[in-house]
């Protein structure tokens, strides 16, 4: 089992989280997990009609107030939306905020998605995940009990891979008591309403999201699910967290 109940999940965008695992955060913070939602950027490209700036400021206060209704913390990296990289800084950006939150549990996006900056932020969480217990990784202090922690995948936008090819989950967690809290949740980024309508010919972002967990919940023999790949390379813990913690709901 994890060393301590804090979980982090690292993604791209303000809503990225609450679209694709709001429902375990639910879960795990009802559990009695210490929750911190952080963003690569600001979604400071998410507009039409916007600068960068007010929008930026319009979408973290957004997430920040989705993040209150499962009393977490929200972060953000800074980077620039649609040029989000896999470089030193954005790295370090990351080893840092590790660093700070300690977290046992780490929640990223698939490898292969449909846009760059949710592959770009997957490898720096993935390398951030590995390095922040490392001593020299940062000039922070390593608290107490830090280390590489268990480390899911969430599922990729309409569940398939660039080249349409659907991703297999590892691992299944119901969120059928937790869509209601998790549409309030993805509701306060009510910004994105429009320009999803503009930009990806969707007008209704929430029953897109309900969609998706419609899907995998039918995999899952429930009727809404949240679904997960575990990163089990050297070092990572082997066991499945989340199965072992919500009913061993894997694949």
């Amino acid at each position: 089992m994890a060393q301590n109940k804090t979980v982090l999940t690292l993604l791209a965008h303000p809503d990225d989280a609450e679209i694709l695992c709001a429902g375990t955060l639910i879960r795990l913070a009802d559990d009695g997990w210490e929750i911190h939602i952080a963003t690569a950027t600001p979604g400071d490209g998410g507009t039409m009609t916007q600068t960068r700036w007010e929008i930026g400021s319009v979408r973290t206060k957004e997430a920040r107030n989705a993040a209150k209704l499962v009393g977490g913390t929200y972060h953000c990296l800074g980077a620039d939306d649609c040029y989000v990289m896999y470089d030193r800084k954005t790295v370090q950006a990351a080893v840092d905020l590790f660093r700070n939150v300690n977290p046992s549990l780490v929640f990223a996006h698939a490898p292969k998605d449909y846009m760059m900056d949710h592959e770009m932020i997957s490898m720096v969480a993935r390398a951030a995940s590995f390095a922040f217990g490392v001593p020299n990784a940062s000039t922070l202090p390593v608290k107490n009990g830090a280390g590489v922690p268990h480390l899911y995948y969430c599922d990729a936008v309409e569940s398939k891979d660039p080249f349409g090819k659907e991703i297999q989950p590892t691992t299944y967690v119901e969120i059928t008591g937790q869509m209601e809290k998790k549409v309030e949740m993805l509701a306060c980024h009510a910004s994105q309403r429009d320009w999803l309508r503009e930009h990806h010919g969707m007008d209704e972002y929430i029953d897109a999201m309900k969609r998706s967990g419609e899907f995998r919940g039918k995999q899952a023999s429930a009727t809404y699910a949240e679904a997960f790949v575990q990163h089990l390379g050297h070092a990572y813990p082997q066991n499945d967290l989340l199965a072992e913690l919500f009913g061993d709901q894997k694949a």
